[in-house]
């Protein structure tokens, strides 16, 4: 029996990178159409009981499924475009208030704390004069400094020593920039893991080392991923902090520590280049079939719906 064919949108802003060239891939693979939407492109059309989204002038019509990957930087509106298909009813891979909220570094943190997962003790001020009580309230220098809004580990900043640190905290203050002060994990060595978290499993996992010198294990930053298999706290840590935040795909990124895994952030547009090159596993797929469940989960919810409302 030949299956059904699936309009899925993917929101991008680029169509040339890896992730959605690859996502675009898996979807004709498995023989459904796919779409590449530019977020910042489309019009919402707020309307009681219509609502609609247009893109460049023609209306957007019969879509199954979106899959968001929205950058940080446009969160605001990448957000609405999301939340108007929710409205429309279309299956969406990362719903539009588990996107918002996993941006938001501070209230993160609040979500991960109160599901009791451990994390570097971490302090957040309104622009405070008592530089020195916040560094001895995460244990002193070394410490890190992270500017909220930043990603890809920009905006994160090591500083050495307490002098350092006073003057670095001083600088962002200076310039109304809101920053996180957050303990330095030694151990850790400049190295972190990435667990690729979908629909409550762990689909791949590496352990990403900064360059020598460098303290951030970034990609971006030049930083190098190696194939790891999680031990089972850090499998069911990088699973509570996916399910805390709402999130059905997620990156968590944790740090290995004398007490055990500390997650560090959940990304809710988590790249596919590092991890399907590192782990050589075919990861899009499986963001796809995913997807697919989600489509045919809520057409069992309208028909069984619409059969009690006959």
């Amino acid at each position: 029996m030949q299956h059904p064919i699936y309009k899925i949108v993917i929101l991008s802003r680029n169509r040339s990178l890896y992730s959605t060239k690859r996502l675009v891939e898996a979807i004709e693979n498995k023989g459904h159409e796919a779409v590449i939407l530019d977020h910042l492109k489309c019009d919402i059309v707020i309307e009681q009981d219509k609502p609609s989204i247009y893109y460049k002038g023609e209306r957007v019509k019969n879509v199954d499924a979106v899959i968001p990957r929205i950058g940080a930087s446009v969160t605001f509106y990448g957000a609405a475009v999301v939340r108007q298909f929710e409205m429309m009813n279309v299956p969406t891979a990362v719903e539009s208030q588990a996107l918002v909220r996993s941006r938001d570094k501070l209230r993160s943190l609040q979500i991960l704390a109160r599901a009791d997962i451990g994390m570097p003790k971490t302090v957040f001020t309104n622009y405070s004069k008592e530089v020195k009580k916040i560094i001895d309230s995460v244990g002193g220098a070394p410490l890190i400094v992270k500017l909220l809004e930043g990603t890809q580990g920009y905006g994160v900043v090591l500083a050495p020593t307490k002098k350092a640190a006073e003057s670095i905290i001083e600088a962002f203050h200076s310039m109304k920039a809101r920053v996180i002060v957050q303990e330095f994990i030694e151990e850790a060595k400049g190295a972190d893991l990435r667990a690729f978290v979908i629909d409550n499993k762990v689909v791949g996992a590496m352990k990403r080392q900064g360059k020598e010198g460098e303290f951030r294990s970034n990609l971006h930053q030049g930083g190098t991923g190696t194939l790891i298999k999680l031990t089972k706290e850090e499998r069911k840590v990088a699973l509570t902090a996916a399910k805390a935040m709402g999130l059905s795909i997620a990156g968590v990124d944790m740090l290995q520590s004398e007490r055990g895994p500390l997650v560090l952030e959940v990304n809710s547009s988590p790249g596919l280049e590092g991890i399907e090159k590192t782990t050589n596993k075919d990861i899009a797929t499986e963001v796809i079939n995913f997807v697919v469940k989600r489509i045919e989960q809520s057409k069992r919810r309208k028909s069984k719906k619409y059969n009690s409302d006959v």
